[in-house]
Protein backbone atom coordinates (compact mmCIF):
# COMPACT_ATOMS: atom_id res chain seq x y z
CA UNK A 1 0.00 0.00 0.00
CA UNK A 2 1.45 3.69 -0.87
CA UNK A 3 1.15 6.38 1.62
CA UNK A 4 0.29 9.47 1.15
CA UNK A 5 1.25 12.48 2.51
CA UNK A 6 -1.57 12.15 5.49
CA UNK A 7 -0.72 8.98 6.34
CA UNK A 8 1.46 8.34 9.49
CA UNK A 9 4.68 6.68 8.56
CA UNK A 10 4.77 3.39 10.51
CA UNK A 11 7.58 1.73 8.44
CA UNK A 12 10.58 3.28 6.80
CA UNK A 13 12.53 2.09 4.03
CA UNK A 14 16.16 1.69 2.81
CA UNK A 15 15.35 4.49 0.32
CA UNK A 16 14.53 6.89 3.45
CA UNK A 17 18.09 6.28 5.55
CA UNK A 18 19.97 6.93 2.34
CA UNK A 19 17.94 10.35 1.58
CA UNK A 20 18.31 11.69 5.65
CA UNK A 21 21.92 10.34 6.27
CA UNK A 22 22.97 12.17 2.74
CA UNK A 23 21.31 15.52 4.02
CA UNK A 24 22.76 15.27 7.03
CA UNK A 25 25.93 14.91 5.93
CA UNK A 26 25.89 18.32 4.26
CA UNK A 27 25.87 20.39 7.43
CA UNK A 28 28.48 18.02 9.19
CA UNK A 29 30.88 17.51 6.33
CA UNK A 30 30.62 21.30 5.49
CA UNK A 31 31.58 21.92 9.45
CA UNK A 32 34.04 19.20 9.11
CA UNK A 33 35.86 21.18 6.33
CA UNK A 34 35.52 24.57 7.91
CA UNK A 35 37.51 22.98 11.18
CA UNK A 36 40.07 20.50 9.15
CA UNK A 37 40.92 23.47 7.32
CA UNK A 38 42.16 26.01 10.74
CA UNK A 39 43.21 22.96 12.98
CA UNK A 40 43.03 19.06 12.92
CA UNK A 41 43.02 18.77 16.98
CA UNK A 42 39.76 20.49 16.69
CA UNK A 43 38.25 18.35 13.81
CA UNK A 44 39.22 15.62 15.54
CA UNK A 45 37.38 16.84 18.64
CA UNK A 46 34.39 17.81 16.74
CA UNK A 47 34.31 14.27 15.29
CA UNK A 48 34.24 12.61 18.76
CA UNK A 49 31.47 15.36 19.54
CA UNK A 50 29.35 14.17 16.31
CA UNK A 51 30.11 10.26 17.71
CA UNK A 52 29.15 10.87 21.10
CA UNK A 53 25.86 12.86 20.43
CA UNK A 54 24.77 10.15 18.20
CA UNK A 55 25.41 7.60 20.57
CA UNK A 56 23.60 9.81 23.36
CA UNK A 57 20.80 10.15 20.92
CA UNK A 58 20.76 6.38 20.60
CA UNK A 59 20.80 5.79 24.22
CA UNK A 60 18.49 8.42 25.45
CA UNK A 61 15.96 9.18 22.79
CA UNK A 62 15.93 6.12 20.48
CA UNK A 63 14.99 3.66 22.56
CA UNK A 64 11.71 5.65 23.44
CA UNK A 65 10.74 5.51 19.66
CA UNK A 66 8.20 2.89 18.18
CA UNK A 67 10.94 2.23 15.38
CA UNK A 68 13.04 1.12 17.79
CA UNK A 69 10.97 -0.73 19.98
CA UNK A 70 8.81 -2.53 17.47
CA UNK A 71 10.59 -4.96 15.18
CA UNK A 72 13.63 -7.37 15.01
CA UNK A 73 16.99 -7.47 16.46
CA UNK A 74 18.05 -4.00 14.26
CA UNK A 75 16.59 -0.82 13.70
CA UNK A 76 15.17 0.03 10.66
CA UNK A 77 14.68 4.28 10.81
CA UNK A 78 15.69 6.94 9.05
CA UNK A 79 19.13 7.46 10.79
CA UNK A 80 19.78 4.43 12.08
CA UNK A 81 19.61 1.41 9.75
CA UNK A 82 20.68 -2.25 10.63
CA UNK A 83 22.23 -1.00 13.88
CA UNK A 84 21.80 -3.73 16.25
CA UNK A 85 19.81 -2.76 19.54
CA UNK A 86 22.06 -2.36 21.93
CA UNK A 87 20.02 -1.08 24.28
CA UNK A 88 16.19 -2.29 25.98
CA UNK A 89 13.29 -0.80 24.70
CA UNK A 90 11.72 1.32 27.01
CA UNK A 91 8.64 2.22 25.03
CA UNK A 92 6.15 5.51 26.55
CA UNK A 93 7.53 9.21 27.49
CA UNK A 94 10.28 10.53 27.41
CA UNK A 95 11.90 11.73 30.67
CA UNK A 96 12.93 15.54 31.47
CA UNK A 97 16.84 14.23 30.80
CA UNK A 98 16.04 12.23 27.78
CA UNK A 99 14.02 15.48 26.25
CA UNK A 100 16.95 17.28 27.11
CA UNK A 101 19.47 15.41 25.53
CA UNK A 102 17.29 15.40 22.07
CA UNK A 103 17.45 18.80 21.92
CA UNK A 104 20.99 19.56 23.49
CA UNK A 105 22.78 17.44 21.25
CA UNK A 106 21.83 18.92 17.76
CA UNK A 107 22.24 22.30 19.49
CA UNK A 108 25.90 21.44 20.07
CA UNK A 109 26.24 19.98 17.04
CA UNK A 110 25.17 22.89 14.98
CA UNK A 111 26.72 25.68 17.39
CA UNK A 112 30.11 23.97 18.12
CA UNK A 113 31.66 24.57 14.83
CA UNK A 114 30.17 28.32 13.99
CA UNK A 115 33.67 29.71 15.30
CA UNK A 116 35.25 28.08 12.43
CA UNK A 117 32.28 28.36 9.97
CA UNK A 118 32.45 31.93 10.25
CA UNK A 119 36.15 32.58 9.15
CA UNK A 120 34.75 30.52 5.90
CA UNK A 121 32.04 32.52 5.08
CA UNK A 122 31.13 30.34 1.72
CA UNK A 123 31.09 27.11 4.16
CA UNK A 124 28.87 29.03 6.47
CA UNK A 125 26.51 29.56 3.27
CA UNK A 126 26.27 26.03 2.46
CA UNK A 127 26.40 25.16 6.35
CA UNK A 128 22.99 27.14 6.82
CA UNK A 129 20.80 26.92 3.45
CA UNK A 130 21.84 22.71 4.38
CA UNK A 131 20.42 23.10 7.86
CA UNK A 132 17.25 24.71 6.71
CA UNK A 133 16.52 22.45 4.01
CA UNK A 134 17.30 19.76 6.42
CA UNK A 135 14.43 21.10 8.99
CA UNK A 136 12.04 21.95 6.62
CA UNK A 137 12.06 18.96 4.65
CA UNK A 138 11.97 16.79 8.22
CA UNK A 139 9.37 18.94 9.34
CA UNK A 140 7.07 18.49 5.95
CA UNK A 141 7.18 15.05 5.23
CA UNK A 142 8.80 13.28 8.81
CA UNK A 143 7.28 15.06 12.03
CA UNK A 144 3.88 15.82 10.21
CA UNK A 145 3.27 12.06 9.94
CA UNK A 146 5.68 10.47 12.58
CA UNK A 147 4.48 7.69 14.74
CA UNK A 148 6.55 8.75 17.92
CA UNK A 149 4.11 11.07 19.68
CA UNK A 150 6.66 11.91 22.50
CA UNK A 151 8.89 13.57 20.08
CA UNK A 152 9.42 17.04 21.51
CA UNK A 153 9.52 17.93 17.45
CA UNK A 154 6.40 15.55 16.64
CA UNK A 155 3.34 17.89 15.11
CA UNK A 156 1.20 15.60 13.87
CA UNK A 157 -2.17 16.84 14.29
CA UNK A 158 -4.54 16.03 17.41
CA UNK A 159 -7.37 14.25 15.82
CA UNK A 160 -4.64 11.86 13.76
CA UNK A 161 -2.93 10.98 16.75
CA UNK A 162 -6.51 9.92 18.69
CA UNK A 163 -7.76 8.04 15.40
CA UNK A 164 -3.88 6.28 15.23
CA UNK A 165 -4.25 5.31 19.36
CA UNK A 166 -7.78 4.28 18.76
CA UNK A 167 -6.85 1.70 15.59
CA UNK A 168 -3.31 0.71 16.92
CA UNK A 169 -4.76 -0.05 20.79
CA UNK A 170 -2.94 -3.53 22.10
CA UNK A 171 -1.44 -3.97 18.16
CA UNK A 172 2.04 -3.54 17.04
CA UNK A 173 2.60 -1.93 13.60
Amino acid sequence: MKENETDLKKHHSFQDFLYWNTVVAVPIFTAFVAIFEISVGWFIVYLLICIGTALMVYKFYCSHCPYYVHGGKHIKCMFFWGVPKFFPPRPGSLSFLEKSVSIAAPVILVLFPLYWLIQAPQLLIIFVLSLAVLLATARRYECRRCVFFECPSNCVPDELKEQSEQENAGKNF
